[in-house]
C-alpha cells in the first residue's frame, strides 16, 4: 500500500457547496483515494506541502467533443487532453464524438450512431496515463433506434446519450420519450442540445417546448451554445423542469449566463449548476476554459467562488454519477493545488476567483498521481510552489 500526505494546505474545498472550506489542513491519500482529511498519518511514502496554495477537487469538464485520442480534426491540433490537465482539468464528459472527418450529418443511421459510440469509448476512453479521465463513447440520438442498440451500448458500460441531431417534427409521436425510459432502465444519463443551430448547422433548434416535453437529465450550454433559448425560456426550463442539471459553457452568451445563474440563486437551486466548455469545436481549444468559468462566475456573476467550484466539481459529480469531483474520504484523489500568481492583490486562490484573477495550478494529481508538479504549463506560476518534503 503507498501512501501519500500533503500536508500545509491553505484552504481545502471539498467540492459540495454546502460544506464550507477548510483551513490549514493536510490531506492523506492512500493508494489513489482519499482516506483522511485533518489527520496524520502514522507512516507516508511520499509527502508534498501544498505551501499555503488552496487544494480544490480536479476540474470536471462536463462538456467536450473529443474525436481520436489527443487529436482534434476540429482545429487540427494535438495534445489538448495533455494541455486540459495542465490547465486543472482531471476529468471530463463527452456530448458527443461529432467531428469526425466525413460525418455525414444528415445520414446518421442507428447502427453508425452506435458504432461512432463504442468506438470513441473503447479507444479515446482508454487513454490515461498523465491525461484526463474521459468518460467518452455518447450516442447521439437518431430516430429509429431500439432496445437492442441501448444494451449493447449498455454491455460496453457507456452511459451518456445526447439529443442533437434529432427530428423534432417527430415530437408529438412519444419516441423521444421512449429513449428517455430505456436510458434511464439502464442507468443512462440523457443531455439535450439548447438553443439555436451549432457550428454544424444541422443540430436542431430546441428551446422550452422541447425540453419541457423530452424532460433531459442535462439542459446542455443552456446560456448558449453558441446562442441561447429566449431568456423567459431559460427561466421556465429552470422552474418547469426541475430535476435537470443547467450546464453553462465557455462558448455562452454572457448576459445570458448573469440570467442563469441569478434565476438559480434567487430560487435557491445553485446545486442544479454545471459547467463544461463546449470544446474542441468552433471556440477552439482552451486549456484553461474551466478556470475560466469559475473565474466569470464568481467575479461577474457573484457567485460565491466555493460554489462557483463546485459547479466545476462536485454538481457535475452528482449529475453524471462520477465518483470523482468531491474532496472526502473513499473518493479517488483527483485535485488541485492553486493560488494567486506573483502580482495578484488576491490572497488565496478564492480570492482569485473572486476578483476574476486566473490562479496558478502549482499540484494536479489524478488518483493519487502527480501529473502535474511543480508547475503547470498552461498557467503562470502561483506565488508560493509547493515542494516534496524528505521523509525521514
Amino acid at each position: 500500500m503507498s501512501t501519500t500526505v500533503i500536508t500545509d494546505i491553505g484552504t481545502l474545498v471539498t467540492g459540495d457547496l454546502t460544506t464550507p472550506p477548510v483551513s490549514d489542513t493536510t490531506l492523506v491519500v492512500e493508494d489513489g483515494v482519499i482516506t483522511a482529511i485533518g489527520d496524520e498519518p502514522v507512516h507516508a511514502d511520499v509527502a508534498i506541502s501544498a505551501n499555503g496554495l488552496t487544494v480544490i477537487p480536479g476540474l470536471i469538464d462536463a462538456h467536450v467533443h473529443p474525436t481520436f485520442g489527443e487529436w482534434t480534426p476540429a482545429q487540427s491540433s494535438i495534445g489538448w487532453l495533455h494541455n486540459y490537465v495542465q490547465g486543472g482539468t482531471t476529468s471530463m464528459v463527452s456530448a458527443g464524438e461529432l467531428h469526425v472527418p466525413g460525418l455525414d450529418f444528415g445520414h446518421l443511421d442507428p447502427d453508425l450512431v452506435t458504432s461512432l459510440a463504442l468506438l470513441s469509448r473503447e479507444t479515446t476512453g482508454r487513454i490515461r496515463q498523465s491525461s484526463a479521465k474521459a468518460h467518452v463513447g455518447t450516442l447521439l440520438l437518431v430516430p429509429g433506434l431500439t432496445t437492442a442498440h441501448f444494451d449493447r451500448l449498455a454491455e460496453r458500460d457507456v452511459r451518456n446519450v445526447k439529443f442533437i441531431f434529432y427530428d423534432w417534427a417527430r415530437l408529438d409521436d412519444g419516441e423521444a420519450r421512449q429513449y428517455v425510459e430505456w436510458a434511464h432502465e439502464r442507468g443512462m444519463v440523457v443531455k439535450m442540445h439548447s438553443g439555436g443551430v451549432s457550428r454544424s448547422g444541422a443540430s436542431r433548434v430546441t428551446g422550452y417546448e422541447i425540453v419541457h416535453a423530452v424532460r433531459p437529465d442535462v439542459v446542455a450550454h443552456i446560456s448558449g451554445g453558441p446562442i441561447p433559448m429566449p431568456d423567459h425560456e431559460i427561466r421556465a426550463v429552470i422552474d418547469d423542469v426541475p430535476h435537470a442539471g443547467i450546464e453553462v459553457c465557455s462558448s455562452m452568451n454572457y448576459r445570458a449566463t448573469m440570467v442563469t445563474t441569478e434565476h438559480l440563486a434567487a430560487t435557491g437551486q445553485l446545486t442544479r449548476l454545471t459547467l463544461g466548455t463546449d470544446t474542441p469545436g468552433g471556440t477552439g481549444v482552451i486549456p484553461r476554459g474551466m478556470l475560466r468559468n469559475i473565474c466569470y462566475l464568481a467575479s461577474v456573476c457573484g457567485l460565491d467562488p466555493v460554489t462557483a467550484i463546485a459547479a466545476a466539481t462536485g454538481n457535475s459529480a452528482r449529475l453524471y454519477g462520477l465518483a470523482e469531483g468531491l474532496l472526502e474520504p473513499g473518493r479517488p484523489a483527483d485535485l488541485v493545488a492553486l493560488g494567486p500568481v506573483q502580482g495578484s492583490l488576491a490572497g488565496n486562490a478564492l480570492d482569485s476567483f473572486a476578483r476574476g484573477d486566473l490562479p496558478g495550478i502549482g499540484l494536479v494529481m489524478i488518483d493519487g498521481l502527480p501529473v502535474v508538479f511543480p508547475r503547470s504549463e498552461q498557467t503562470p506560476p502561483p506565488s508560493r510552489l509547493p515542494y516534496r518534503l524528505t521523509l525521514r
